[in-house]
């Protein structure tokens, strides 16, 4: 791990130079064990791909003594640590009007069916959240349908939508603009305040399983979404 500050009020922990499972679990268990530490002046920490990033208030703690605190990690047992998630299951309506873009993996020699086949019912990890609240960059998508991002983004992609950019996938929980090939659209919110606490169900170390549905059940799910009825299945896992 190598320590930098490239602020006055934020460190920022950078590990090995690559995307892997076992690089995500340990940022994930040493976010975990600092918020342990219950650190006076500690704002917020923010995992991405291979950095951890910490906030603090610099009128209350250090540079130097949150450092003294990264001194006393054991990051052999944080590597062997299990770590604990949730894993979600999230229902896509595929193609059509959903998921405009599922011809383009002609290109791959693949017909519509095969890339949902070849998507869905797939554990992918959450590396990591970013470019919007919710938006969720996963791991583990067959490489058979990795797929450049557009040569000419639109301008505007419905909230719900699931995608494909280069080697990964994820989605959108806005209307936003956007490059990645859209493969289908999830009826539920991704990001919703009703929720609380849950606002944003799943972050880094948690998984996602996409379910495909009818569009029929599109629009029945999305009603019980507005009802507030509809509850995401989820259920505990171990990276």
């Amino acid at each position: 791990m190598e320590i930098n500050q490239y602020s006055e009020d934020s460190l920022t922990l950078e590990f090995e130079d690559k995307i892997s499972p076992e690089i995500n679990q340990l940022i994930v268990n040493l976010e975990q064990w600092i918020k342990d530490q219950e650190i006076d002046g500690l704002i917020e920490t923010v995992i991405s791909f291979t950095n951890l990033l910490i906030y603090f208030d610099p009128m209350k703690t250090s540079r130097e003594e949150i450092i003294k605190k990264l001194d006393q990690v054991d990051f052999d047992a944080l590597r062997r640590k299990d770590l604990p998630s949730q894993i979600f299951e999230i229902p896509v309506c595929y193609g059509g009007k959903y998921g405009p873009d599922l011809d383009l993996f002609e290109e791959n020699g693949l017909s519509p069916q095969e890339v949902i086949d070849l998507h869905a019912d797939k554990e992918y990890l959450v590396y990591m959240l970013g470019f919007m609240p919710g938006f969720v960059y996963l791991g583990g998508l067959d490489e058979r349908i990795f797929k450049d991002r557009l040569n000419n983004p639109r301008t505007n992609i419905p909230a719900g939508s699931v995608g494909i950019g280069g080697k990964q996938t994820g989605m959108y929980p806005f209307d936003s603009p956007g490059g990645w090939n859209l493969l289908g659209r999830t009826p539920i919110r991704l990001y919703d305040t009703r929720r609380g606490e849950d606002t944003i169900l799943y972050g880094p170390g948690d998984k996602i399983v996409f379910k495909s549905i009818t569009e029929e059940r599109y629009e029945e799910i999305l009603q019980e979404v507005e009802e507030g009825t509809y509850q995401v299945p989820v259920r505990e896992g171990n990276a």
